[in-house]
């Protein structure tokens, strides 16, 4: 690992591991403490849809760490140079939304890896090298053997490709944003096509013995559901819409006895 704090992130993401992580969206600390105190397995700072940029995303990732978190990083785009800033900031592995393709797979595969697989930068005096001071084989076993590349299948072209970026080496792991391969679809994310593309990326995702995940609200039923029916790990609800559904909900509460 990178310094002190959580254990191997193929240790909490791993096949059966029924992992629960939450998405951290507030470029604050106190969440970090706070779900870390509740007892999730993992957080994903998300600099897709949350105002985060790198340098906040790096201290996120320290207090994460520091916590006793498995910190992941949801990448903003497929360019190598975010890949490559986020891993040498410590983040334990990437999810990477809206891979559309093999090919998109494989260029991603290609800019998480070090050579002769890939074309990933050595970054040894980062935080992930500790400042310089991490022996130069122990770096770049870690991005090797542990940091985790999860790929997020969100348009019916990817779930097509499915098994072809599964078999991927350097791919860890498959993700199903069912809300945005649902919207690309014109369907519903309950829905019974919706549904049918959720199993084939989960079965290709175990057939290449690779960890598959979900992600949904705050639904405790649905997030056992995707447990019991083979979801290795679920990222849950959010740090902003937990306090916001906690505050109306208090609020209401208040005023219906008023």
């Amino acid at each position: 690992m990178t310094g002190p704090g959580p254990v191997s992130p193929r240790e909490v993401l791993r096949p059966g591991a029924r992992a629960l992580g939450t998405w951290l969206k507030l470029a604050a600390p106190e969440p970090v403490e706070i779900v870390a105190g509740a007892g999730f397995d993992f957080v994903v700072v998300d600099l897709e849809h949350a105002p985060i940029g790198i340098e906040t995303a790096a201290w996120l990732l320290s207090s994460a760490r520091a916590h006793g978190l498995v910190p992941f990083v949801r990448i903003p785009d497929h360019r190598p140079s975010t890949v490559q800033l986020m891993l040498d900031s410590g983040a334990c592995g990437l999810f990477v939304p809206r891979v559309d393709s093999f090919e998109q797979a494989e260029a991603l595969a290609r800019a998480f890896s070090f050579p002769p697989d890939g074309h990933r930068g050595s970054g040894g005096t980062s935080r992930a090298g500790h400042w310089g001071r991490r022996p130069t084989p122990d770096y770049l076993g870690f991005g090797r053997e542990e940091a985790m590349l999860v790929l997020q299948l969100e348009a019916e072209s990817g779930i097509a490709d499915a098994e072809k970026i599964a078999a991927l080496p350097a791919v860890a792991g498959l993700f199903v944003g069912a809300a945005d391969l649902a919207l690309s679809m014109g369907s519903a994310p309950a829905a019974d096509d919706v549904l049918a593309h959720i199993e084939t990326a989960r079965a290709a995702a175990h057939g290449a013995g690779k960890v598959f995940g979900l992600a949904y609200g705050a639904a405790p039923a649905a997030v056992r559901t995707a447990f019991d029916r083979g979801t290795d790990f679920v990222v849950s609800g959010n740090d902003a819409s937990l306090l916001a559904t906690a505050a109306a909900d208090l609020v209401d509460k208040v005023r219906e006895r008023a």
